[in-house]
C-alpha cells in the first residue's frame, strides 16, 4: 500500500500561497508571490531530489496541476529527477470543474475525496505525493488522510495569505522523524502521524 505525503513550502506565519512567483496565485489580492525563490540553495535541491526519488504518483489540486502542466512538459531532460517523474508518473487531479486533463498519464478525480484517496492508497507503491495544492492539502489534513508531512519553513513573515493548517479536524500528534537546515536558513522538518493529540497540565497536583 502507498502512503500519502504532503510536501509544502511555508513561511514562519504558516503561509503557503504562491511560493514560486508573483503571478502563481493572486487570490484574495495576494501580492507577495515568489517569497521562496531567494532562499534556494544546493541543500534544498538535494532534499527535493530525495523526495521525488520516492514517488509513485501525484495527487494535485486543479490550480497546482494547471501550473505544473504549463511548465514541466517543456522540461524534456529525462535525467531531471523532478521533470522525469512529473511527466511520466500518474497524476490524479482533484477537481469538480476540470473537464479533461491532457498532460500525459493524468486522471481527474470528481468523487468523494476520502473515498478517492483511500482507493489510491490501496494501490501498490511507496508514496502518493501532494505538492502545493493548498486547498487540497488543508482538506486532506482535516480528514486525517496524511501519513507524512515535509514542511520547508522559510525565514520570512508575510502577515497575509492562505495558510496550510485548517481550522477543524481531529487534534493529532506528530512525531519528528527528520530535520535539517539549508545554508539560507530554511528548516526542513519531516513529521509522521503519531496518533491523537495528548493533553496535560503544569498546574501543581493536589
Amino acid at each position: 500500500m502507498a502512503e500519502l505525503t504532503v510536501t509544502t513550502f511555508m513561511t514562519l506565519d504558516g503561509v503557503m500561497q504562491a511560493p514560486g512567483g508573483p503571478d502563481e496565485d493572486r487570490t484574495d489580492g495576494f501580492a507577495y508571490g515568489g517569497w521562496s525563490v531567494p532562499y534556494v540553495d544546493e541543500e534544498f535541491g538535494r532534499f527535493m531530489d530525495e523526495v521525488f526519488g520516492r514517488v509513485d504518483g501525484f495527487l494535485l489540486g486543479r490550480r497546482t496541476y494547471e501550473i505544473f502542466a504549463a511548465y514541466w512538459p517543456h522540461v524534456t531532460d529525462e535525467d531531471d529527477p523532478v521533470a522525469g517523474r512529473l511527466n511520466s508518473l500518474p497524476k490524479y487531479v482533484v477537481s469538480r470543474t476540470l473537464g479533461t486533463a491532457e498532460w500525459h498519464n493524468s486522471t481527474v478525480l470528481t468523487g468523494d475525496l476520502a473515498e478517492e484517496v483511500d482507493r489510491l492508497k490501496r494501490l501498490p507503491g511507496r508514496e502518493i505525493q501532494v505538492h502545493g495544492s493548498a486547498r487540497l492539502a488543508r482538506s486532506l489534513i482535516a480528514l486525517g488522510l496524511v501519513d507524512e508531512l515535509n514542511l520547508l519553513v522559510y525565514p520570512v513573515f508575510l502577515g497575509k495569505g492562505r495558510r496550510l493548517f485548517p481550522d477543524g479536524g481531529a487534534p493529532t500528534a506528530f512525531e519528528l522523524t527528520g530535520h535539517r537546515a539549508t545554508t539560507t536558513g530554511v528548516t526542513i522538518q519531516t513529521y509522521r502521524v503519531a496518533g491523537p493529540a495528548r493533553f496535560g497540565t503544569f498546574a501543581p497536583g493536589d
